[in-house]
């Protein structure tokens, strides 16, 4: 099935205004284009390690809105053209020029699935939950794992890196801490591997739901982990709540950037001889994380590398 696809360009202060004058006349789902930086809010929400330059804001917008191949473009336009008539005599919304063409129907939500098919790390078999398991490999560790819109398929060297350290520290009474969770890979590998309770925590909402389905999939118990959605770093309750001392491993496969001031809390988190184990670190940063770790009293165990990635792993004596 094809799409009409109507690119309108307007000015960035306008876009919210437009957006909801659109949606008076029955137009829902906008996309944005614009050159707008990111806000500090966004970059938070983003764990970008390093930040790309963006080209200059040159305060045009374009907002494109889909009708179905079938519907009445006309009438729905002069609706448009109506409303942004009107809304012309009160702001200044640019020359507000509608530009018209054809698109094919894609799930862009799923289209991602016809390159992730299954595959190991070392001896743990990964396997998509829209794929079979071979005969073959029926009798090796599997992870069934569908990460949804959350992070975490396995295939990344950081996720790759943390699995090793977890196959090396977790024994059967192990009570493991995931920051960042994504899809809850690591903490499904944790308790496949004989872990006795696993929370996480992360700032994505759609984490929630992705770790729910990856629990179902594994045979997961809902009592064997637990998810909250929050900022561990700066909010109390979700550190009052993650509990304190508690904690034999603590892994967080997120980025330098916000491990360095993460670490100095969960700290908190660890039991006396708990481990840990962090990854996301770009090979330039590898300094930067091994120092925050020894600052927050934190004994150096080992770094291991994969590609341009690091995982550092600590003790708390």
């Amino acid at each position: 099935m094809k799409w009409n696809r109507f690119t309108l360009k307007t000015k960035t202060e306008a876009e919210d205004i437009v957006i909801c004058t659109l949606a008076e006349v029955g137009i829902e789902g906008v996309e944005i284009q614009d050159k707008k930086p990111l806000s500090e809010e966004d970059k938070a929400q983003m764990f970008v390690d390093i930040m790309p330059e963006g080209p200059e804001d040159d305060g045009i917008a374009y907002l494109n809105f889909y009708l179905e191949e079938d519907e009445d473009k006309e009438a729905v336009l002069a609706r448009v053209r109506e409303a942004l008539d009107e809304l012309k005599g009160f702001m200044d919304i640019g020359e507000a020029a509608i530009q018209e063409s054809q698109t094919e129907d894609k799930d862009w939500i799923n289209n991602w699935k016809e390159y992730f098919h299954q595959f190991y790390v070392d001896d743990i078999l990964i396997v998509p939950s829209w794929e079979e398991v071979k005969n073959e490999d029926k009798d090796k560790m599997i992870l069934h794992i569908d990460p949804g819109t959350a992070f975490g398929t396995g295939m990344h060297e950081t996720t790759q890196l943390v699995i090793r350290q977890l196959k090396k520290y977790v024994k059967k009474d192990t009570v493991l801490l995931d920051v960042g969770t994504g899809s809850g890979i690591l903490g499904i590998v944790a308790l496949k591997l004989g872990a006795e309770h696993v929370t996480g925590t992360d700032l994505d909402p759609c984490a929630v739901s992705a770790v729910a389905e990856n629990k179902e999939a594994n045979d997961i118990p809902d009592e064997k982990f637990q998810m909250m959605i929050g900022n561990i770093i700066d909010d109390k309750t979700v550190q009052d709540q993650v509990g304190y001392e508690a904690y034999d491993i603590v892994a967080a496969n997120i980025l330098a950037d916000v491990l360095v001031p993460l670490t100095p809390v969960v700290v908190n988190q660890m039991k006396k001889g708990g481990y840990y184990i962090t990854s996301g670190i770009l090979d330039v940063k590898e300094e930067v994380v091994c120092e925050a770790v020894k600052k927050a009293g934190l004994t150096l165990v080992e770094v291991t590398r994969q590609g341009e990635w690091v995982c550092v792993t600590a003790r708390k004596d």
